[in-house]
């Protein structure tokens, strides 16, 4: 199993936007990758933390995940221009 934790931070005003965006990504991504097997979507709480988004994300193996890969960009293409820099993407393994 692989886990992801991406981190995305939003345009100061552009939060109830992005999350309209990812609320209709979420579903899509759920439905059409039998290998995604978690792939939550989080705020922050916190005023430093007003514009984070996490998600969480369990792909079942290295295949599943470069499908998602794969399709990223398509799903996110209306979301960048909402984002300060880019998404920070940590790829970890299970050890329990």
């Amino acid at each position: 199993m692989i886990t992801i934790i991406a981190t995305l931070k939003v345009k100061e005003g552009k939060m109830e936007e992005a999350l309209k965006i990812l609320k209709g990504i979420v579903p899509k991504v759920r439905e059409s990758e039998p290998g995604c097997k978690t792939y939550i979507l989080h705020t922050v709480k916190g005023a430093l933390n007003k514009n984070l988004i996490i998600f969480y994300e369990k792909y079942e193996d290295k295949d599943a995940l470069n499908l998602h890969s794969a399709f990223l960009p398509d799903h996110f293409k209306q979301l960048f221009p909402l984002l300060e820099g880019g998404i920070d993407i940590k790829t970890c393994e299970e050890i329990l």
